[in-house]
């Protein structure tokens, strides 16, 4: 990946979390999470996934299911970004005139499914992309789940289905933010050694930067990783990165800032990125 291809897309995540910063408020929303995976939905939209704002019900589109619903923030900052929905509408966040509320909704084009009740969506990806394969399609099927979320029994039904098919077009992709809601996952249900626990499962593993464009890059365009399994890309990801005074921390999995608050983290966000401000950026709503 080039310097300046890199460029862009850190420019990018940073737009998105500036919308995730201001959904935090006004109710608000699961901020730390939906920073964890930022670079990443970025990464898959900008680059790497084929679906734009004209061709969200092609049927050879590939598809993305956001099982960590509670991200939405990040998911609808992207759209908002890259010209799936006006970036007007995300100031109807929680309100009742619009379906843009703490997890994903159908009636916002791109989003393929409704997710917020953990571990339902990798068998709904592991269905699309057997029927893909079914109709002789070469489309991928992706799903990011959290890695709290792996602790449901579901998602280790689908893990094996899935091996068992030799479903090499589907990929399930892990936040791996070692965080779930307000514990250290480590703390509750130890998940590692996470990546030879799906090679066990019969799947193929990368373990990766999950903030490093030219990490994800090089993974992702190494799918699939073998030819008759499916594939497991565990991201390394920091809750709430990109803001210094909520990173890595418990007490920031869901947040509800006042707005003089959202103005302080806006301009944190930006120190860190050594990037201007301006009177726009700095606007709440």
């Amino acid at each position: 990946m080039t310097s300046e291809k890199q460029d862009e897309l850190k420019a990018l995540a940073l737009r998105v979390r500036e919308h995730i910063v201001r959904l935090s408020t006004d109710g608000g929303c699961f901020t730390g999470a939906s920073l964890s995976c930022a670079d990443l939905l970025v990464y898959l939209y900008a680059d790497f996934l084929n679906i734009s704002p004209a061709t969200v019900d092609a049927p050879d589109r590939d598809f993305l299911f956001l099982s960590k619903g509670h991200d939405v923030p990040a998911l609808y900052g992207t759209f908002a970004e890259l010209g799936f929905m006006p970036k007007e509408r995300l100031a109807n966040h929680l309100k009742a005139n619009d379906s843009i509320y703490w997890h994903p909704n159908r009636a916002v084009p791109g989003v393929e499914f409704h997710s917020g009740s953990l571990g339902h969506l990798p068998s709904v990806g592991l269905g699309v992309a057997l029927d893909n394969r079914m109709r002789g399609l070469k489309n991928h099927t992706i799903v990011i789940t959290g890695d709290g979320e792996l602790n449901e029994g579901s998602v280790w039904e689908t893990v094996l289905v899935a091996a068992a098919h030799k479903l090499s077009n589907f990929t399930l992709v892990v936040d791996r933010n070692h965080f779930q809601a307000n514990v250290a996952t480590e703390d509750l249900i130890p998940l590692e050694p996470l990546g030879p626990k799906f090679e066990a499962f019969g799947w193929a593993v990368q373990r990766i930067d999950g903030h490093d464009f030219a990490q994800l890059e090089a993974a992702f365009g190494a799918l699939p990783f073998a030819a008759d399994r499916p594939s497991v890309i565990i991201c390394d990801t920091v809750r709430g990165r990109g803001l210094p005074s909520i990173e890595a921390r418990a007490d920031r999995w869901f947040c509800n800032f006042s707005a003089d608050e959202v103005v302080e983290l806006l301009k944190e966000l930006h120190s860190q990125e050594s990037t201007t401000l301006t009177s726009e950026t700095l606007t709440v709503r």
